[in-house]
């Protein structure tokens, strides 16, 4: 194939892949219309459109991991080979199930730290001469740490249900653990009439000191990730400054039979070492 031919295949992915995001918003502007018939039917102006469009468009956002397919396209167009965007392809999947398992880890720690503003909160409330049930429900309005279980939290709360059970069923999510604590000071003001408010405010400073720790080892681990980033980028780095110096690395990998298997080597070795070094540094984070 020669690079018009390469050249058009590129296009013709940006377009379908345009085609595609065009699709989805679309279809995520009918459901939101679906759902929300009523929103900003009752507002005049433009202000009413804009806050729905906005909303909108945050449920039809965008999709990195797709940014994988035209950066392949790129070099199988600089190669003239289909081979970078056969591998972007398949980079897809990779790519997207990484940036969930961040996204779940940002979630993860984003409810811990509401879990333990809950605990301030309803501490607090407790001090101001607050009633424990109308202290666990301000708090929990408030910081929104219970998620889906807070209504059957309240629900215990309001008719005298089990609330310490409930609080242990919401603690099974991930990042909410620390609401199983909140049962064990709840259960135990209720058994054995101690202070709930003691109970939370040292429950609070636990849960506190464990999340700071958490975020200073996590920016003590940013270092190391830094390094592996640079690793990761170096094999890059040289494929470039080849191609400055004119060594025409990509024909070399892409059309010949030595290249081919210094790129098959090379690269299982590069995902070998990065493999590693995430699991040495991911390892050092679960250490605590």
């Amino acid at each position: 194939m020669t690079a018009a031919a390469y050249a058009g295949l590129w296009i013709l992915l940006g377009v379908l892949l345009a085609a595609w995001r065009a699709a989805g918003h679309r279809r995520a502007v009918r459901r939101a219309r679906t759902l929300l018939p009523a929103e900003g039917a009752g507002r005049g102006g433009g202000a009413g459109r804009r806050e729905a469009l906005a909303r909108r468009w945050a449920v039809a956002r965008a999709r990195p991991e797709w940014l994988c397919l035209p950066a392949g396209g790129l070099v199988a167009l600089l190669g003239e080979s289909p081979l970078p965007l056969a591998a972007g392809a398949l980079a897809v999947p990779l790519v997207r199930r990484r940036l969930r398992a961040a996204g779940r880890r940002r979630e993860r720690e984003a409810l811990a730290g509401r879990v333990v503003a809950m605990c301030e909160t309803a501490g607090g409330e407790l001090r101001a001469g607050g009633q424990p049930g109308h202290a666990l429900a301000y708090a929990a309005r408030r910081t929104e740490a219970l998620g889906p279980e807070e209504a059957r939290v309240l629900a215990a709360v309001g008719f005298g249900g089990d609330v310490p059970e409930a609080l242990r069923t919401a603690a099974r999510r991930e990042g909410a653990e620390g609401l199983a604590g909140l049962a064990a000071c709840w259960q135990v003001a209720v058994d054995r009439g101690a202070g709930l408010a003691d109970g939370l405010d040292r429950l609070e400073a636990a849960l506190r000191e464990q999340h700071e720790r958490r975020e200073g080892l996590r920016a003590e681990l940013a270092g190391a990730w830094a390094t592996v980033a640079v690793l990761a980028a170096l094999p890059v780095a040289g494929i470039g400054m080849g191609a400055a110096l004119g060594a025409e690395p990509l024909r070399v990998m892409l059309h010949t039979p030595a290249g081919g298997a210094c790129l098959l080597l090379g690269g299982a070795l590069e995902a070998a070492g990065l493999w590693w070094a995430a699991r040495i540094v991911r390892g050092g984070g679960d250490a605590e």
